[in-house]
């Protein structure tokens, strides 16, 4: 089969990437000119240089694809424009370039994100499916309107979504500096609540997206692809420090002290007129006490089990940075 995707050179994408050679596809991805592409070296995928913008680029990642996953999109940006442009748009020109270029495609597979939910109300009220989204963050309430988009199609095309929570796992440059700080014997917690959150391996999103995509019953659905455990940052950091070798000094920011950083470096980026990594949004989104999800609907209509448990996945992550020499 023709697997057309974007993102396929970032952290998740890539590892998609590669269990669809694992079992014989032909896969297309799209990159940018200035993307890295030092997850696809030597494999036999089809790189489509372009932009979503562009029919001629759509045309050639798209045409006669039987499955089209859409991974690719805006984390960190200046503006609302630019989320909406990154996200809302970009999904709006592939289903469009899908419907005319692969118009027997069996799914559009759309990757949205558990923050178009906002926080759990509790710990033992995940949020699910049938939830009212409360987007805390532009970047969500731009997924969320992405998703709009998808919902939009209908019946002109077989959609699916899936909502990943927090990741980790060999290639992520992101929670690497959580396991960078650690190695250096630092692990901060943001208040002194008991924070829980889902956290998922790549692996395992990756086949629950495929579970998705490839399943009859899950077309017109969206589906929570997560851990079944919540999991607290204390025990994060300790099997984490134990599988280091090491021990951590564990060093509590208050709330007040976040929204404090977050201000300084959200006007330090405007002056420089670049994107904060953290600014007054993230502030109140990593200050929320639950971010946990029900997976009991993937578990049911699609078979989706969590396989790789924290111990096995931080251990698998630790070993892939070190042979890259990321850590020592």
């Amino acid at each position: 089969m023709i697997i057309a995707l974007t993102g396929g050179s970032g952290f998740i994408g890539s590892h998609l990437v590669d269990r669809m050679i694992q079992e014989g596809h032909e896969v297309r991805t799209l990159v940018r000119r200035s993307s890295n592409l030092r997850w696809l070296e030597g494999k036999p995928v089809q790189l489509v240089e372009g932009d979503v913008r562009d029919a001629a680029s759509l045309e050639a990642l798209l045409r006669g694809a039987d499955y089209v996953y859409h991974i690719a999109g805006v984390v960190k940006a200046r503006t609302r424009e630019d989320y909406y442009d990154g996200n809302v748009r970009a999904t709006e020109n592939m289903l469009e370039g899908t419907k005319q270029f692969a118009p027997n495609a069996r799914r559009f597979l759309y990757v949205s994100s558990q923050t178009v939910a906002g926080p759990s109300p509790s710990l033992d009220r995940p949020v699910c499916e049938e939830d009212e989204p409360q987007p805390l963050t532009t970047y969500a309430k731009s997924k969320l309107a992405a998703e709009h988009a998808v919902r939009a199609a209908g019946d002109s095309l077989p959609w699916t979504i899936v909502r990943p929570p927090a990741m980790y796992g060999p290639r992520d440059t992101e929670i690497f500096i959580y396991f960078q700080a650690l190695s250096r014997r630092l692990q901060s917690l943001i208040g002194f609540d008991d924070k829980r959150l889902s956290l998922l391996h790549s692996d395992d999103l990756v086949t629950g997206m495929v579970l998705a995509a490839e399943a009859d019953i899950s077309v017109g659905k969206t589906y929570y692809i997560a851990s079944s455990e919540f999991y607290s940052w204390t025990r994060v950091g300790r099997v984490t420090a134990d599988i280091m070798g090491t021990r951590a000094l564990t060093v509590r920011i208050p709330h007040s002290l976040v929204y404090t950083i977050a201000a300084f470096a959200q006007n330090f980026a405007a002056m420089q007129r670049k994107a904060a990594t953290l600014n007054i949004e993230k502030a109140r989104d990593i200050t929320r006490r639950y971010w946990t999800c029900d997976i009991s609907k993937a578990q049911r209509e699609l078979g989706y089990t969590q396989r790789i448990g924290i111990e096995e996945g931080i251990r698998d992550t630790v070993e892939w940075y070190r042979a890259q020499g990321w850590l020592r």
